[in-house]
């Protein structure tokens, strides 16, 4: 082999292999701080774009499980107002028996009259309640809710907003003519009519529980679709820390048995001087 000054080949593939050495260490340093192993799309363009995908579909799907979260609280909302309309009727068949007690003074059934009417205003202004803007109960052409249950929208849940007003008996407990009530405690037909009504405050209920019912479980599937997700993203653009801290020491090595090496390559042109003297 010549002994050449100009050139010093070895000392310049020392440099080479010194300096990609180097550059790995600062990728798994990166890497092992970051807790990515994709830090740069150069790393792996292909999984890059992937991870993006599911990243999103993961925002997504959490911000569905929000939703449906604030359509439970709706018809929870709504069940509590069902469920005080209930109460009411029931109070309201109980005026009505009481009404009937022959030892009662007239002035006796003007009291229960007098709580009588004032449950029909409560039971009318109950229809008028809502959530955050939303009325609870239904009007023509306004009785159903969409809920999506799908981060794509491709699947969505129909919840009814209890269109009171299109019941016949519960309609008929707050009806008018003019400003006076149609029913009263002395109507003959009030028990019927309560009994009715009470019977399709059920079904709303029901109905209210079913779709209830239907959103929680839509919730769970949810909850499994991004824990999925997330374990597949974790495959793509997580750092192994097992795996990588290995690669780490290994490269911390070849860095310091580079530099030792690069100098002895630069120094090993000097033995030329011996030759010279």
């Amino acid at each position: 082999m010549s002994v050449v000054i100009n050139t010093n080949v070895a000392a310049t593939q020392a440099a080479i292999n010194f300096t990609a050495s180097e550059a790995m260490l600062q990728k798994s340093l990166a890497r092992l701080s970051s807790g990515k192993r994709i830090v740069s799309p150069s790393d792996d363009a292909g999984g890059l774009a992937v991870s993006m995908k599911l990243n999103a579909a993961i925002n997504r799907t959490k911000d569905v499980q929000s939703n449906i979260a604030d359509a439970t609280s709706y018809l929870q909302t709504q069940d509590g107002a069902l469920k005080t309309v209930g109460d009411i009727l029931t109070r309201m068949s109980e005026l009505s028996t009481l009404n009937n007690d022959v030892t009662k003074s007239t002035t006796d059934k003007s009291n229960y009259q007098t709580e009588f009417n004032q449950l029909q205003q409560q039971l009318s202004s109950i229809s008028g309640e809502a959530f955050n803007g939303v009325s609870l109960f239904g009007a023509s052409g306004s009785n159903t809710l969409s809920v999506s249950t799908a981060e794509d929208g491709s699947q969505s849940v129909t919840i009814n907003k209890s269109d009171l007003g299109g019941t016949t008996n519960y309609s008929a407990m707050i009806g008018k003519t003019g400003s006076d009530y149609t029913l009263s405690l002395g109507s003959s037909d009030l028990l019927t009519k309560v009994t009715g009504a009470l019977q399709e405050i059920a079904t709303f209920r029901a109905t209210n529980g079913a779709s209830t019912s239907r959103l929680n479980f839509a919730n769970d599937i949810l909850t499994a679709n991004v824990a999925n997700l997330q374990a597949a993203n974790s495959q793509i653009s997580d750092v192994d820390v097992a795996s990588e801290s290995t690669a780490y020491a290994k490269y911390q090595i070849l860095v310091q048995s580079g530099a030792a090496m690069l100098a002895q390559a630069n120094s090993s042109s000097q033995i030329a001087l011996k030759l010279i003297q």
